[in-house]
């Protein structure tokens, strides 16, 4: 385990690299503040409690004011006579202390301690990352989520709004989904989703980005795209998914795509421009799928399809 330690600690340096430790040292509490700033910091920082001026709950104070990641587990070396201030010290952040002349067991039981706490710190920020990914991305094609997705247009239509500049939208929906379940079954339809998914990230730019919307419809927003740029990028999207089959465990499964495309304005809103290209994207349905359609400029009612034929 990489352990910072203050210079002048050499018989405790000696016995922390005979017991496994990875011993970095630090001569005052301004080189302590700039090393445990850095990424690859070390989780266990003992430190004598006064370094060269530098107070140790202020040091302490500093450094969890900093929020660092993993958590730092600090250990202060303390002269008897600096006990009065020991509690001051852990309301600013320490975790414990040793009072020299440290007695070897004590220091040795210390350490297990810190061992354990950052042990289950780790666990603790493996688990909140998991969560994290849970929210953010959909389980079975790896795209944004739904949440995920909406939020991401909203902040590119802030972005475009604040720049004066447009920003494109499509909305993109496999075509007789439905019919692809109930002939080749859900594992094959699992399939086409996660190979559709794969298909669309490829033909976008780096800096659009793509979500599952819900069930088998794709939300992607293109950054900078006028009219004319979003639907070249739509039937380019188009082209790719319809141009071959799909290879999947129950043999190969044609695929294509109705696209409903829009453009924001400096006042568009997200469900403004949501509501247009999801009536161009029904136009696209009724117009025989497997086809882009560009949402007009003024909203108009168009009639759903019948259930099981999107």
């Amino acid at each position: 385990m990489k352990t910072l330690l203050s210079a002048g600690e050499e018989l405790l340096k000696k016995n922390l690299t005979r017991w496994g430790y990875e011993v970095e040292m630090v001569a005052d509490g301004n080189d302590a503040l700039e090393r445990l700033a850095q990424p690859d910091h070390p989780k266990l920082a003992i430190l004598n409690y006064e370094m060269n001026g530098v107070h140790g709950a202020d040091l302490c104070r500093r450094i969890r004011a900093a929020a660092l990641e993993p958590y730092t587990y600090m250990i202060l070396l303390m002269e008897p006579s600096q006990k009065d201030d020991l509690l001051e010290a852990f309301e600013q952040g320490a975790d414990d202390y040793l009072v020299k002349p440290f007695d070897g067991y004590e220091l040795r039981a210390k350490l297990l301690a810190a061992k354990r706490i950052l042990a289950l710190q780790d666990s603790l920020i493996t688990m909140r990352d998991e969560l994290q990914v849970q929210a953010t991305y959909d389980a079975l094609t790896g795209l944004w989520n739904r949440r995920a997705s909406m939020a991401a247009l909203e902040r590119e239509l802030v972005r475009a709004a604040r720049e004066s500049r447009t920003a494109g939208l499509m909305l993109a929906d496999i075509d007789h989904f439905k019919q692809i379940n109930d002939t080749y079954g859900h594992l094959a339809g699992d399939n086409v989703l996660q190979a559709v998914a794969t298909k669309i990230k490829s033909a976008l730019r780096p800096y659009d980005t793509v979500g599952r919307y819900g069930g088998e419809e794709f939300l992607i927003v293109c950054p900078g795209c006028d009219q004319g740029a979003i639907l070249r990028r739509a039937e380019h999207l188009r082209a790719a998914i319809a141009g071959k089959p799909l290879t999947t465990p129950e043999g190969k499964i044609s695929v294509s795509l109705s696209l409903g495309v829009a453009v924001s304005t400096g006042d568009t809103s997200r469900d403004q421009l949501l509501r247009s290209a999801d009536e161009a994207l029904y136009r696209a349905k009724r117009a025989g799928r497997n086809r882009v359609e560009l949402a007009c400029s003024q909203a108009e009612t168009v009639p759903a399809l019948p259930s099981g034929n999107r």
